[in-house]
């Protein structure tokens, strides 16, 4: 999975970031939800490189088995049970502050800017990995750079054999054709979308903001089959591009992405019309089968 995320991630952090990977071998089996897993990577990748600003630096991946007895000679709280797989992101940037680092994996909490966003969060990200059964731990030193360490428990393979098989509605085919015009003010999370189309067989056009989306419906009237937009943008929202949408391309398709409750949404303006919803965060595969489902026969 990181291999394959590597030039995803590369081009995430420019030029003036290094990415170093050092992927052990033998590594233990984890079960997780890949979709989510890349999520969190991506998030605490993108976090490093806005840490180190724009003179850039190092970031470091590295992967190892942790053995049950080494687990338990770890000085953190709480370990996953057992054999533990370690996903290690570091960076050579300026630290984390000792006055917000208890605070990193809270609700909200942000040291970015108003309107540059929050990314996936650092309290989603935590949310991931305890619900794989593991656990996320932070150390840093001013002027140190940040460790962030993933522990996620080892899998045997037989624990697959006893398993009961879980009856799956969605389409076992989640292909499909059609131009998808994508808005999202997120780096990080338009680049996985847009990358998670396109391996579905989609061509995808990227909009950073509600009024680039608009140039580019205008440039490709009557040609773009759906719009996938995130609701809280700053400038434009959702619902003010949704609006826009409608008398440049009344037949487009529209798919909103969003954190928050769909009714809030909904009840917000009833002069939205139809649109079809997907909350975050979303696995791969649940994108792909909302946007199949959408499309329609593509």
């Amino acid at each position: 999975m990181l291999a394959e995320l590597n030039n995803l991630l590369r081009r995430l952090l420019g030029d003036r970031v290094d990415l170093n990977m050092t992927l052990g071998r033998n590594l233990g089996r984890i079960k997780a939800d890949q979709g989510q897993l890349e999520n969190v990577i991506i998030n605490l990748t993108v976090n490093a490189r806005d840490a180190m600003g724009p003179e850039g630096g190092e970031i470091r991946i590295r992967t190892e088995n942790v053995s049950a007895s080494e687990a338990r000679a770890l000085d953190h709280a709480w370990m996953p049970p057992g054999d533990c797989v370690l996903i290690e992101v570091s960076d050579n940037g300026p630290g984390i502050p000792k006055e917000i680092i208890g605070k990193i994996f809270e609700p909200f909490f942000t040291t970015k800017e108003v309107g540059k966003g929050t990314g996936l969060g650092l309290s989603t990200a935590y949310g991931i990995i305890k619900q794989q059964g593991g656990n996320i731990y932070v150390t840093s030193e001013p002027g140190g750079g940040a460790v962030f360490r993933i522990y996620l428990p080892r899998h045997d393979e037989d624990d697959d054999e006893a398993a009961a098989p879980v009856a799956d509605s969605e389409p076992a085919d989640l292909t499909g054709k059609g131009l998808i015009l994508l808005v999202e003010d997120e780096e990080p999370v338009r680049a996985f979308v847009s990358r998670a189309l396109a391996g579905k067989g989609y061509t995808v056009l990227e909009a950073s903001s509600g009024e680039m989306a608009i140039e580019l419906m205008r440039a490709n009237s009557g040609r773009i089959d759906l719009m996938i937009s995130d609701v809280m943008m700053p400038n434009m929202d959702g619902a003010s591009l949704l609006k826009e949408i409608r008398v440049l391309a009344p037949n487009t398709k529209v798919i909103f992405i969003s954190g928050y409750a769909e009714d809030a949404f909904r009840n917000n303006d009833e002069q939205l019309g139809e649109f079809a919803f997907l909350p975050k965060p979303f696995t791969l595969r649940q994108l792909a089968a909302r946007v199949k489902e959408v499309m329609g026969n593509n």
